[in-house]
């Protein structure tokens, strides 16, 4: 049976039947397996939880904001002196040397110069004048006797080593005429100039105080219009700064100012002395000048001042950078930024004044990034936060 041809045709197409209706099932499950895949990846992802920004914020409460000028400048001796020569000689050594720093007092010699020459000169000088009173005394006694007494007394107290007194005073025309006619007058007068010469070589100090600069040294030879040095008043300091020209009407002379050094370490108060009437018309500004009293102060010292310039009422002082461009703030309404227009008065360095914010407005007192109107917040009151941070039972 298995050797009968015709079995073996029908065994094989048997098979072959078979292998194409399992090619097709194949093909077919290859299909549906596809499409499964294509559907899957189509799944729509999960989205993420849309996420809400916590604010800081502050309630408005409208009050008086202080408008506090803030100005820099070094300081300055309000006494100071230029010490020049208006004679010649040779410097001599005093009693202090002639250096900086050296303290000097009231009426003190800081600075003498040779006069033994023009001393003899003006010592002649004095003697001249002392003959020539005495050689009229005569004369005075016979023409003028009422007025010999006071000539005499007048002789009596001249003393050449001290300063020439005055002439008596000359009560009628005819002892005028006598006095200036014997050229009594024109030589007291030269007397007195020569005087006041000598008086040049020595330079004192006007008040107590200490040199800054020596120019000169002990045996220098000094001349006529020469710079010697400079000396200051320690006692009293002068701050100039430059304020803009929109409080120029509000600073006041006498108005107390707080003073801080470099680092912020120091205080010191300070009185607006003076105000200059004149704007710089480059910078827009006036200079106010600022007096101060410190034994610790020096000249030349680096100082910030902080001027009361007014006080604004019904304002509020906020950071400079919740301020939007076309000056507007961030307010949260239910949940919800929104926009208010608000009118700047002030600014200074981190802050700015405003007006125009109704008393109970909650404001974001900190800036959001990414903020706009309409977006959905949550309200984290910073005010109430420190209250339990201070107060945790």
């Amino acid at each position: 049976m298995s050797s009968n041809p015709l079995f073996l045709i029908h065994r094989m197409n048997l098979r072959k039947i078979i292998g194409a209706i399992l090619g097709v099932l194949i093909i077919v499950a290859s299909i549906y397996g596809a499409i499964y895949i294509v559907k899957s990846k189509n799944t729509p992802r999960p989205k993420p939880a849309k996420v809400v920004k916590t604010v800081l914020v502050d309630t408005v409460n409208n009050g008086v904001v202080p408008i506090i000028v803030p100005a820099n400048g070094n300081l300055v001796a309000r006494n100071r002196v230029e010490l020049y020569s208006e004679v010649q000689g040779i410097f001599q050594r005093g009693n202090k040397l002639f250096k900086p720093g050296q303290a000097y007092r009231s009426g003190e010699t800081i600075i003498g110069i040779d006069d033994a020459e023009y001393y003899a000169s003006v010592q002649s000088a004095k003697s001249n004048l002392y003959n020539l009173i005495t050689s009229i005394m005569p004369d005075l006694r016979l023409d003028y006797p009422e007025v010999t007494a006071k000539w005499q007394a007048y002789l009596s107290n001249f003393d050449i080593h001290k300063t020439t007194p005055e002439l008596p005073e000359m009560s009628t025309e005819k002892e005028k005429y006598f006095i200036s006619g014997r050229g009594i007058l024109t030589n007291y007068y030269n007397v007195k100039n020569m005087e006041q010469r000598l008086a040049k070589y020595r330079i004192r100090a006007p008040f107590n105080g200490v040199l800054t600069e020596a120019l000169v040294t002990e045996g220098t030879l000094i001349r006529s219009g020469q710079k010697l040095g400079e000396f200051i008043d320690t006692g009293i300091y002068e701050l100039e700064v430059a304020v803009s020209k929109t409080f120029s009407d509000l600073l006041k002379v006498g108005e107390k100012v707080a003073l801080t050094n470099l680092n912020g370490r120091k205080t010191y108060e300070g009185t607006v002395s003076r105000i200059n009437a004149r704007v710089d018309q480059t910078s827009q500004t006036i200079t106010a000048f600022i007096e101060v009293r410190d034994p610790e102060l020096k000249e030349g010292m680096y100082l910030e001042a902080n001027l009361n310039a007014r006080d604004e009422t019904d304002a509020i002082e906020i950071d400079r950078g919740l301020l939007l461009e076309n000056d507007q703030i961030f307010v949260v309404r239910d949940s919800i930024l929104d926009l208010v227009d608000v009118q700047p008065v002030y600014f200074s360095t981190g802050t700015v004044v405003l007006k125009g914010v109704p008393d109970g407005t909650t404001i974001v007192s900190k800036p959001v990034v990414g903020a706009y109107a309409g977006m959905l917040v949550k309200v984290y009151d910073e005010n109430t936060m420190a209250e339990q941070v201070s107060n945790p039972n």
